[in-house]
């Protein structure tokens, strides 16, 4: 019990800036097992958003709201995803070849790409929130942290990781990932899509899924697989997707 216990803090800690026990490090092997709890840390960075909501909607507007939300999540993440995303960006928007975009990737610099994709993705995010109605607006934030994290996952299994940097913090969890791990993740990643008043939400799925897949062409052909920055380009996009699905969803159904 104290193993698993470690190996689900043992993602909080790599995914989260949420306090863990001394106890608790980057050991591989708990890393490499603790990718079956990422959906889990979303459900718990996209509680704290939806909590930061709920409690300054009684303060502020929903556009305020929203902001301070999105303000908490990115805390609490430490810009872990966004950070990922805009490397991303930077990495296929300026590098021709592997060895070129892998090194954009590594640059701890931000570039115009990544400026401009992570305005972009914030102003989408917020916009396609703002749709929603606010009283479902919680619910939405939660599911939309939970499954992007678990499609994030199965982009880690379907795309090998092609780092060969032994200093990676990602590798251990990116290289030893299973169909066991990803099947978990994924009742995580699912689970709050079962508190929305339709079962249609789950639909929602087949969008984010295709997001997935079509980062994960670009992905292969330009990188041969994967990296951490990937992972985190993807659970933003979809996070997005999701966004933008349960707006149309609303709206037309």
């Amino acid at each position: 019990m104290k193993k698993e216990l470690q190996i689900f803090l043992t993602a909080i800690m790599f995914f989260t800036r949420i306090p863990c026990p001394k106890w608790v490090d980057h050991n591989p092997e708990y890393l490499a097992k603790s990718a079956k709890y990422f959906s889990l840390v979303g459900i718990i960075v996209g509680s704290i958003g939806a909590v930061v909501f709920y409690g300054f909607s009684f303060i502020f507007s929903t556009e305020i709201s929203l902001l301070l939300s999105m303000f908490a999540t990115i805390y609490v993440t430490g810009a872990f995803h966004e950070d990922g995303f805009a490397d991303v960006c930077d990495g296929l928007g300026g590098g021709w070849t592997k060895e070129k975009i892998l090194l954009i990737m590594k640059d701890s610099r931000l570039g115009t790409y990544g400026t401009i994709g992570l305005i972009l993705i914030l102003a989408i995010k917020f916009s396609a929130l703002r749709e929603i109605p606010a009283n479902y607006i919680p619910l939405t934030i939660i599911a939309g942290h939970s499954l992007s994290r678990f499609i994030a996952t199965t982009l880690i299994y379907t795309h090998p990781y092609v780092r060969d940097t032994e200093d990676s913090k990602a590798k251990p969890a990116a290289k030893n990932i299973t169909l066991g791990i990803v099947i978990l993740s994924g009742v995580f990643g699912i689970l709050p899509l079962v508190f929305f008043r339709t079962p249609l939400i789950l639909l929602a799925i087949i969008p984010c899924y295709l997001a997935k897949v079509y980062l994960g062409i670009k992905f292969k052909k330009w990188l041969g697989g994967q990296t951490g920055d990937c992972a985190g380009a993807v659970q933003q996009l979809c996070e997005v997707v999701f966004y933008l699905t349960v707006v149309v969803l609303w709206t037309f159904i």
